[in-house]
């Protein structure tokens, strides 16, 4: 299953030695462990038995691929952005890729962004979560629209004393269900003509007084939630960074987030292409085989050129990132591609199969799902191209002819 170095160049991009060998682990790792425990669940699972959660996670703390954006003082195993978008794709070939990558056994940790708090926050949230005792979510998006949180966050927070009282609704919260605690944004000032709205980040606890969740059904098997804030309590020791500098609090999550994220649906999507290009070599037509008809070759031919190019984009936003250069347009530019690319080549390969294709016995009608979903998660696909355009127009002047 593994791939020789030399081998390497068809996919665009030269990896290093040591990615080619993770890559491959992963691979071996997901054949060989992952899968047979998958084959075992219902279609739409959203995570294993407990007994063999723990096997997993030990296996992959073995061969230390876990705590993977945790720095090394609170007992992680960081790597680098590109060591984690082949991790990301690798361990996303999988009916419950979507959701849970590898079936969770390189996950845990918390959103990065603790790593900012204080000595106690990381102490009393952070270190829990790297020990798997606690589990979080973040919460940006709220009813109001989520593509510009700096301007659209109206739930608000005001100073009583030694708390902060917060009122307001988020919606579309992730891993909101059973979570310890969650990193929340509001408004603690409005915006001026001179000045943006200030956002604070809070570190809320489902068990402060005045904060309720209520389950979302949508198109996918694992389901969001909504928070409702209702004069909700927050002591002054849970403002996450400093008071109105939460907007760019969240700004370097996503970032961080964005190009593991669009590796992800690249896995999914490269995997379903594989399986279709294996069922029409073997489906008989009434004049030789589907996989030598035109309209089939096509569909296999926009695919790979596709995801080649999506792969690299992921693998240049990644290069930046391990360079320090600013990743902001870079990753909105392959979660962008990433996710719309794999949207189209897994449908594509739905239509290979045929009626096959929507069948439950087959991750594909799932994947199909999930890719949809992609399209808004961390941030939209309208956003990124607003994002990339504004940039590009603010860096270009015009070209040789017109200037």
């Amino acid at each position: 299953m593994g791939i020789a170095i030399e081998e390497e160049n068809h996919y665009g991009f030269r990896l290093s030695d040591e990615l080619i060998l993770l890559r491959d682990q992963i691979r071996r790792f997901m054949r060989e462990e992952v899968k047979p425990i998958e084959d075992t669940l219902p279609h739409d699972a959203i995570g294993c038995g407990r007994e063999d959660r723990i096997r997993l996670r030990a296996m992959a703390e073995a061969m230390g691929l876990t705590r993977l954006t945790v720095p090394e003082e609170y007992g992680g195993n960081p790597v680098s952005a590109m060591a984690r978008a082949v991790i990301a794709e690798e361990s996303s070939k999988c009916r419950l890729g979507g959701y849970a990558p590898a079936l969770g056994a390189f996950g845990g940790g918390p959103p990065n962004i603790i790593w900012g708090g204080t000595p106690d926050q990381i102490e009393r949230y952070g270190i829990p979560c790297v020990e798997g005792k606690m589990r979080a979510f973040v919460a940006i998006t709220e009813p109001t629209g989520g593509s510009d949180p700096r301007n659209n966050i109206s739930t608000r927070a005001e100073r009583d004393g030694d708390e902060w009282v917060l009122n307001g609704r988020k919606m579309w919260i992730t891993g909101a269900e059973g979570a310890d605690f969650g990193i929340l944004f509001a408004r603690t000032r409005d915006g001026t003509a001179e000045a943006p709205p200030e956002i604070t980040a809070f570190i809320v606890e489902p068990t402060f007084f005045g904060i309720n969740f209520n389950e979302i059904k949508v198109i996918r098997a694992l389901s969001p939630y909504e928070i409702i804030l209702e004069n909700c309590r927050v002591p002054v020791g849970n403002v996450l960074g400093t008071v109105g500098q939460g907007f760019g609090v969240a700004q370097s999550w996503l970032v961080d987030a964005r190009i593991p994220y669009a590796a992800g649906c690249i896995g999914m999507a490269q995997e379903a292409l594989d399986m279709a290009c294996g069922w029409v070599k073997q489906r008989p037509t009434r004049d030789g085989m589907l996989a030598d008809k035109q309209a089939i070759q096509w569909m296999i031919a926009d695919s790979e050129v596709e995801l080649r190019a999506a792969r690299m984009l992921v693998y240049d936003a990644a290069s930046k990132v391990d360079a320090g250069q600013s990743g902001k347009v870079d990753a909105s530019i392959c979660k962008l591609y990433g996710t719309e690319t794999a949207g189209r080549v897994v449908d594509r390969a739905i239509q290979m199969f045929g009626g096959m294709g929507v069948a439950q016995e087959m991750p594909l009608e799932r994947w199909y799902r999930e890719l949809r979903v992609k399209r808004i998660g961390e941030g939209p696909s309208e956003v990124h191209r607003m994002v990339i355009a504004r940039d590009k127009l603010r860096n270009t002047n015009g070209g040789v002819y017109f200037s």
